[in-house]
């Protein structure tokens, strides 16, 4: 995948930077967490996500200064409209499949991420996902997480703010 070799250098940034800051916390954590497939506790997803979509969280608190890790379960056609986040975000496709629409600038790419693929990106990339199929994500980033829409009326917090 020649068009993914740019983004090497930026994810190894990335990486470096989460595991420096993770030995921070590494330092600080007093006990180990092992959460097997069958013990991951789904509920709705967090309400920055359109209803639909389930979340689980393995690690952390996204709320709150710090690494967490969560995954998101989307139901087939389920959308995420364009965004970004203000914070690095690592992304795992632990089942399905989903294309993912980087916007820049006035050009956008659409990539198919199938199980197991691996992405990162950094703070404020705009992206669109939609879930071909239902797909389960593994999200590890810091927190606080949060999500901001480019167009505030794709938003569902809109009006409970």
């Amino acid at each position: 995948m020649p068009h993914l070799l740019p983004w090497l250098g930026l994810c190894s940034a990335i990486t470096l930077g989460l595991f420096a800051t993770g030995a921070a916390a590494e330092q600080r954590q007093q006990h180990h967490t092992i959460v097997p497939p069958n013990d991951v506790k789904w509920q709705p997803a967090p309400p920055s996500l359109r209803p639909g979509a389930q979340a689980a969280l393995l690690y952390g608190d996204p709320s709150k200064d710090g690494l967490f890790a969560m995954r998101l379960k989307l139901p087939k056609g389920y959308v995420v409209a364009p965004h970004s986040h203000p914070r690095p975000e690592v992304v795992t496709v632990i089942s399905g499949a989903l294309r993912l629409k980087i916007v820049d600038g006035d050009h956008s790419k659409e990539e198919r991420l199938t199980t197991g693929t691996f992405l990162a990106m950094p703070p404020g990339m705009v992206h669109e996902a939609v879930a071909d199929e239902e797909t389960v994500l593994q999200l590890n980033s810091f927190g606080p997480w949060d999500i901001v829409y480019v167009n505030p009326a794709d938003d569902p917090r809109k009006g409970t703010q």
